[in-house]
């Protein structure tokens, strides 16, 4: 993938850019390093892979880049928002705005169905309208392949349906960017096969920058880019897909 305009050559704003981005901990005796001044830039539409052995920081570090957790040290711009200078109800409101999330263990609210789980990230917006909420659920649960499953509740779903519904949730807001935490670990070969397909079939269309942590390097292969997070530095690996 080209980042240069072609009309001028201005390269455009990256979506998600971090300088000398730092994660410490402070422990009892000692200061743990995560990461330490990596400089990342990640252009709207892009499918970019993060890995690492267990314990690395990916999950760490996608936490930071979704502005849930904040680093140690350096700068993070999200959609324009310098993440460093706002409080956390401001960064609550950029998550809302630009951001979605398939998490390893769906985290579905196992009392609603799927429709209503799916229409959830509508119901905080100012601006909510059932009915147009309910409609825009419906297609995106059709999209998935679970129309037929919009009325029942996460417990009689399969995980691979669990997963679809959280997908179709990441997607409802139509957020800028979606942020998957190991999206198919809990799913078997062939289930998690069809979840990472579906994944890119929804980067594609609907244009959304996708950042996913993986442990399986077949699937950080199929990303256009691909970053292993290694004894705190972030590499990039030189391999193109799409």
């Amino acid at each position: 993938m080209t980042h240069v305009n072609s009309n001028h050559s201005i390269m455009p704003q990256a979506i998600i850019s971090a300088q000398q981005l730092t994660q410490k901990i402070k422990l009892a005796q000692k200061e743990l390093t995560i990461f330490e001044n990596f400089n990342l830039e990640i252009f709207a539409g892009e499918q970019v892979a993060i890995t690492g052995r267990s314990g690395s920081g990916k999950s760490t570090l996608l936490g930071i880049l979704a502005t849930l957790d904040q680093a140690s040290a350096g700068q993070l711009s999200v959609c324009g928002e310098a993440i460093a200078e706002l409080n956390e109800e401001q960064r609550a409101a950029v998550r809302l705005k630009y951001i979605g999330f398939v998490f390893q263990s769906f985290q579905l609210l196992p009392h609603l169905t799927a429709l209503e789980n799916v229409m959830l990230p509508l119901r905080l917006q100012a601006n909510f309208n059932f009915a147009a909420a309910e409609d825009k659920a419906l297609a995106l649960l059709n999209k998935v392949g679970l129309a037929q499953q919009a009325q029942q509740t996460p417990q009689v779903l399969s995980g691979g349906e669990q997963q679809r519904v959280a997908i179709a949730r990441a997607l409802i807001s139509q957020p800028k960017i979606i942020f998957a935490d190991e999206p198919t670990g809990n799913l078997d070969t062939q289930t998690a096969h069809e979840i990472e397909q579906l994944l890119f079939q929804l980067n594609r269309e609907f244009g959304t920058t996708l950042v996913l942590v993986t442990h399986d390097p077949k699937l950080a292969q199929q990303c256009q880019r691909h970053f292993e997070l290694l004894d705190g530095c972030l590499i990039e690996h030189q391999h193109g897909a799409g």
